[in-house]
């Protein structure tokens, strides 16, 4: 008979630097963190502030609300009404000539809000674009840098 000798299988591979490796891994991490962490490392900051900083003054604005408005709509939609509230930001010197206006910022909100289709008012994507919309019209009647934003503060329908 032939002699058959099987080879030899190769020796196993050592498991020692794959640990070492993971264990280098690990005390390097925790030693950036703590670094990072105790503000060592310039740049990145402390967790815990170096001084008391004043925080900076709030710009100089005001703002002016007006009652909410409800707007009936069409025979299409979905809904039957919209509840509209928004406040309007002014500066605090023309605070009182934009109060003064309220009647007109109103008509023109609703005027503007009662135009726009069921579907638009329903897709709430396109609030971006009719706020943009009423500000623009806002901006209009109380004229030019009167009216520096429209925050609304409600939207419903129902």
């Amino acid at each position: 008979m032939t002699d058959t000798a099987l080879p030899e299988p190769p020796p196993k591979r050592s498991k020692l630097p794959l640990i070492l490796g993971l264990v280098l891994a690990l005390v390097l991490g925790g030693v950036g963190f703590y670094a990072t962490r105790a503000g060592l490392v310039p740049g990145l900051g402390s967790a815990e502030p170096e001084g008391e900083k004043a925080p900076s003054p709030l710009p100089d604005i005001a703002f002016v609300a007006f009652d909410p408005l409800v707007v009936s709509l069409g025979p299409g939609a979905r809904s039957r009404h919209l509840r509209f509230t928004a406040q309007l930001e002014v500066t605090r010197k023309t605070e009182a000539e934009v109060r003064l206006l309220i009647p007109r910022i109103v008509d023109v909100l609703n005027s503007y809000l009662r135009a726009v289709s069921p579907a638009d008012l329903e897709n709430p994507a396109a609030l971006v674009r009719l706020r943009a919309q009423m500000l623009r019209r806002v901006q209009i009647v109380t004229g030019e840098g009167r009216v520096r934003d429209i925050l609304v503060t409600e939207f419903v329908l129902n």
